[in-house]
């Protein structure tokens, strides 16, 4: 018999706010996360903004040694997984440290630190490069560093599947409790990728957006987008065996009860234009979850803003969801959020969490002039009061990587 998987902590860093209930309001009153980057000169860069991090402290949150020897993505995981056991009240000290594990995933890795020790060799020398080059910049290295902080010594690793990731590694995660092999994981995702070359690289494939105005550049299924806008930041979701979490009194905020995932096997950048590969993803999660398509009342889209993306990702669902797609209320938060690569699943997941919690829709912001394919409810600029039973979040990446996640409301 399959294992219940409940919620019973999280945590966010992120541009819109450095603790879930900042974010929670920022997002649900369609707050815009994104503005012009300064963290380098970007005159000879196409794009010109990012939902970028400002002001962010590690040492708020991780000692000051040890936080001088993590890139930014391990810091931003480190603070998300600290408020996320706050949340949870989890005692580590009093449960089985093979029975709790991390999958945190990264869709890029340390490449801020890449970049800067790189720069190191070429100015000064090999014999300057830091001893904590390596251990800072490896994609495993938050799943890692959450584990020896909090002693969980069972199942871990890191997930990459470019922009599916963080569905990829909650979705994991729920599995090996389900199965019986944990009855804690701490899962989701973080990147710190708005550095030069990773936006070189981005504006070299046509992906990000050139629109140079934060206010409006990412505007998902509308008619006017011209790609997507990156983010940066942490998502970190603390999953309990049901009846681990109720005998230690846990606040338990949502079920996880469906999983999906597949490739298109089709190219590399690009989705399968018929969506074969997406429209399993969620079928295998509902399947999983053991409801029909009716029963979803909300959905969070991938919706990258890209001209590509948004009209693919819509035909999915009407094939999936067939009429009951026009009864559905469809959103992309990453209008507001920005696109969070490996980390974008882990934010929406908490983000679905919340709004199945608090029985409000998320907006899509900056719909103003809809794509005639695109022609869902999705929730345009204001969020909405509903009560949403069982919501689905869609995650799409790079090589075709596909992955679904349903939540539902707990109710004991």
């Amino acid at each position: 018999m399959k294992k219940r998987v409940v919620i019973t902590g999280m945590g966010v860093i992120h541009s819109l706010g450095f603790s879930l209930e900042s974010f929670w309001d920022s997002i649900r009153n369609g707050r815009n996360g994104i503005s012009l980057i300064t963290k380098f000169d970007t005159s000879d860069i196409d794009a010109k903004v990012a939902a970028e991090i400002r002001g962010f402290e590690p040492t708020d949150f991780i000692d000051k040694k040890e936080a001088r020897r993590m890139d930014s993505f391990t810091q931003y995981a480190m603070a998300a997984a600290k408020m996320a056991f706050e949340m949870s009240g989890l005692d580590m000290e009093k449960e089985d440290s093979f029975r709790a594990g991390v999958i945190v995933s990264s869709g890029i890795g340390g490449i801020s630190t890449l970049e800067d020790q790189h720069s190191v060799l070429m100015t000064k020398g090999a014999g300057r490069i830091s001893p904590f080059f390596i251990t800072s910049m490896i994609a495993n290295m938050a799943a890692a560093r959450i584990a020896i902080e909090y002693n969980l010594r069972g199942f871990n690793e890191c997930v990459v599947t470019a922009c599916a990731s963080g569905n990829n590694a909650i979705g994991d995660a729920f599995k090996v409790i389900q199965r019986g092999d944990a009855d804690i994981m701490v899962t989701g995702g973080a990147e710190s990728s708005i550095t030069p070359l990773s936006f070189a690289g981005f504006c070299a494939n046509k992906a990000l957006s050139t629109n140079p105005d934060p206010e409006t550049a990412c505007r998902p299924f509308d008619k006017d987008r011209d790609g997507f806008i990156m983010g940066e930041g942490a998502g970190i979701l603390i999953l309990e065996e049901y009846e681990h979490a109720v005998r230690r009194g846990a606040e338990i905020f949502g079920e996880i009860v469906g999983y999906g995932c597949t490739c298109d096997a089709y190219h590399i950048t690009a989705p399968d234009p018929n969506g074969e590969g997406g429209i399993k993803s969620m079928q295998f999660a509902l399947d999983d979850a053991g409801i029909r398509p009716e029963d979803i009342d909300y959905v969070n889209a991938h919706g990258t803003s890209t001209p590509i993306n948004d009209p693919c990702e819509t035909k999915v669902i009407k094939n999936v969801f067939g009429e009951h797609a026009y009864k559905l209320a469809v959103s992309s938060t990453k209008s507001m959020t920005g696109h969070l690569l490996g980390a974008a699943g882990a934010i929406e997941a908490i983000i679905t969490v919340m709004a199945i919690k608090d029985g409000i829709i998320p907006p899509t912001i900056n719909l103003v002039n809809p794509d005639p394919e695109c022609d869902l409810d999705y929730v345009p600029n204001e969020a909405r009061k509903a009560d949403i039973r069982y919501a689905l979040s869609n995650a799409l990446g790079f090589g075709g990587h596909n992955a679904a996640l349903v939540f539902k409301k707990f109710t004991g």
